[in-house]
């Protein structure tokens, strides 16, 4: 067996970078706040680039702020291998989602410069612009206008509450690059933490992922009449909130009932007038269903609809439902998750096939051209909070097999 077919990353020189990385944006309680194109989030992106050109990597940024940092192959001519993730955060997150993915990346490159390997195909780290969605809606911009998901005007007008577009705070913080040209990919690889309980509590170290779930978003209300909470007979009402109760019930019971892949969430409600002595005349609610099968997703919506029905005829109050947002089961390419599943077995990582539950980059990407995810545990499944933690060894294992991941698809 050749030594690059054994070659990890530098442990210590990996956390290292991740901890300096978290000082940027550090908030007390051991988190981050690098909010998309925030001042934050240009000096992160600044140390990136910087990195990335010691390393001799040529920059470039695209129209929407995405940066690729080209570490070049001894064939130009041939298309690259992409990884990476992104470099913004939640409000108070955590230090590793997305940065972990991008800074071992950079450890990758690192660790070919040092052995002497350059491969045949170029390899190319990437940072993409908003991923989190926390600041401009919707998440995954970034990836999304390169990989043809949305267009560049759409792409640039986002705005945050305070009105302040994306094409704007990318001129402000020196990002907005030009041009926005076809992405030509090899093969590409992301890494990152799990962001879920399931590796850590089954003492794994290495998540195979297989795919991406699929999404369904849906608004909805249930109308019925405001009235005196003193005086109007409880059968005589037509109260907005037994009806939002019963479709947090409902909603739950069709989640249960596609274990253990589904997920169903109410996760916003609002009452009108929503004052305490006053019948809610109208009940506003949210609905998100993930399943990676397809025909489930289907399955789903139509318990939904038909029970939303049978909860307004029941209460007589008049009921809404609309679909927001769809997005489809993402299978990863075979050849890919192959490459991910043979490092982990070489290296010795125990490691076990699982399906993404959340968004990433990566899944426009393997619109584009044959990907996989890799994830790694983090601490009591903890994300998108201060507390979110891994162990160096988890970081440096998840690097060690994207390393190898990648070197056999750039070779």
């Amino acid at each position: 067996m050749s030594a690059a077919a054994l070659l990890r990353v530098d442990r210590e020189r990996l956390w290292a970078s991740l901890m300096e990385m978290a000082r940027i944006g550090a908030t007390a309680n051991g988190g981050v706040t690098r909010l998309a194109l925030s001042d934050e989030d240009k000096a992160g992106r600044d140390l990136f680039v910087r990195w990335a050109q010691e390393l001799g990597c040529r920059i470039r940024i695209d129209a929407m702020g995405n940066i690729f940092a080209r570490y070049a192959g001894t064939d130009e001519t041939l298309a690259p291998v992409l990884t990476g993730s992104h470099g913004d955060s939640q409000p108070q997150g955590g230090r590793f989602d997305g940065i972990y993915g991008v800074l071992a990346g950079i450890e990758l490159l690192r660790s070919l410069r040092d052995a002497g390997i350059r491969p045949r195909r170029s390899i190319e780290v990437v940072n993409w612009t908003n991923e989190e969605g926390s600041r401009f809606a919707p998440a995954m911009i970034g990836s999304g206008v390169a990989c043809g998901v949305f267009d560049l005007e759409y792409g640039l007008s986002r705005t945050d509450r305070e009105g302040r577009s994306l094409g704007e705070e990318l001129q402000r913080i020196g990002y907005a690059g030009e041009g926005l040209p076809a992405l030509q990919v090899h093969a590409a690889f992301e890494l990152h933490i799990e962001q879920g309980p399931i590796l850590e509590a089954e003492g794994l170290t290495i998540g195979v992922v297989t795919g991406g779930q699929g999404q369904r978003w849906y608004e909805g209300q249930f109308i019925g009449q405001a009235a005196h909470a003193g005086t109007t007979p409880m059968e005589r009402r037509r109260d907005a909130s037994l009806g939002l109760a019963e479709l947090i019930l409902l909603v739950n019971r069709i989640g249960l009932g596609v274990a253990p892949d589904g997920r169903a969430t109410v996760g916003s409600a609002r009452l009108t007038p929503n004052s305490r002595n006053v019948v809610p005349g109208r009940a506003e609610f949210t609905v998100e269903f993930r399943h990676p099968d397809a025909d489930v997703l289907v399955e789903m919506d139509s318990r939904l609809r038909e029970g939303i029905r049978e909860i307004g005829a029941r209460l007589r109050l008049e009921a809404a439902l609309e679909q927001v947002f769809s997005y489809a089961p993402i299978a990863f390419a075979p050849h890919c998750v192959e490459r991910v599943r043979d490092a982990s077995e070489r290296l010795g990582y125990p490691y076990r096939h699982m399906i993404s539950g959340a968004g990433h980059d990566v899944l426009y990407v393997s619109r584009l051209a044959p990907s996989a995810m890799i994830f790694v545990p983090c601490v009591d499944g903890i994300s998108h909070n201060e507390a979110e933690d891994i162990h160096p060894e988890w970081a440096a294992a998840g690097a060690d097999v994207l390393l190898q991941a990648v070197l056999g698809a750039a070779a």
